[in-house]
């Protein structure tokens, strides 16, 4: 049986809660905010405090939270307040390192660019520049900003509106749409791992809008109560209209099947699989046994 730790923010200290929130909550996608001050002077600084959170209009929020040390703010947040423009650039693989790089607190007016070795790229809508070798460039307007807290770790939440946005060519698949496994963007978990969004990495649910599946409740008892079937497997067989017949299986080609060995336990393996309706029809003569 597993034992739960159940913990109060109040009684942690800052730094170990904000472990436990950034080891829980990932991965997170990262924001690598291209700056400039009221001078000109460009900075380029990482945040995975970020998402999407609209397309009408588009809107993008991260989050330069007030450090937990020292309770200081970061050169983006105070360029963000002042000149009202940012770039988001999105972080993949191929610049990860350069990324990490940049999030060294150099000193104000030191350009984060020339010390990753990244390329400026001239912005259209907004003066701050854009990262040539990210795979995606968002030109922002900054419509917000709003302070979570005034302590140490305290979120700035920057509203942004996105102006123009940039796509490299080589990451869209044959219709147009970003690929992702060309695109192979990286993540943020806890401490100094990170995850990347490649390969084995990837994985496809298919969206129950069209169909209203009928839910974990309705599968048969003995189903529904197995022991070798996992949440994630009922759920996959509950994402049907209607329970399945031996007549609707019927073209569905029987999977090899090992007497010894539970059905439900094969059917675990099918599922894990995405082969459905070769677990459904495993089932069904299980249940036509009992």
């Amino acid at each position: 049986m597993n034992e739960v730790r159940t913990i109060y923010p109040k009684d942690l200290p800052v730094p170990e809660l904000h472990s436990y929130l950034l080891g829980a909550i990932a991965p997170r996608p990262i924001a690598f905010a291209s700056t400039v001050d009221e001078e000109g002077q460009v900075n380029l600084s990482p945040f995975s405090f970020f998402n999407v959170f609209g397309a009408n209009p588009p809107t993008l929020i991260f989050s330069p939270a007030r450090r937990v040390r020292d309770n200081t703010t970061k050169h983006t947040l105070e360029n963000a307040k002042a000149t009202k423009e940012v770039v988001i650039n999105i972080v993949n693989y191929a610049i990860v390192e350069q990324m990490s790089l940049a999030s060294t607190e150099y000193d104000k007016g030191v350009n984060e660019f020339i010390k990753a070795g990244l390329t400026e790229e001239p912005s259209l809508t907004v003066k701050p520049p854009r990262v040539k070798e990210s795979p995606v460039q968002f030109e922002c307007k900054v419509v917000n900003i709003i302070e979570t807290g005034t302590e140490g770790g305290a979120g700035n939440l920057i509203i942004c509106e996105v102006t123009a946005l940039h796509l490299q060519e080589q990451i869209l698949d044959i219709s147009g749409n970003i690929d992702p496994r060309k695109i192979d963007l990286v993540a943020r978990m806890g401490g100094d791992f990170y995850c990347r969004a490649n390969g084995d990495a990837i994985f496809e649910i298919a969206k129950p809008i069209r169909e209203k599946g009928i839910g974990i409740d309705q599968l048969p008892e003995p189903i529904r109560h197995s022991k070798y079937l996992t949440g994630n497997s009922l759920a996959k067989l509950a994402n049907i209209e209607v329970l399945p017949t031996h007549e609707a299986l019927a073209h569905v080609k029987m999977p090899g099947f090992d007497s010894q060995i539970s059905a439900h336990a094969q059917a675990e393996i099918l599922l894990q699989q995405n082969k459905h309706l070769e677990a459904w029809k495993l089932l069904l003569m299980d249940l036509e046994k009992a």
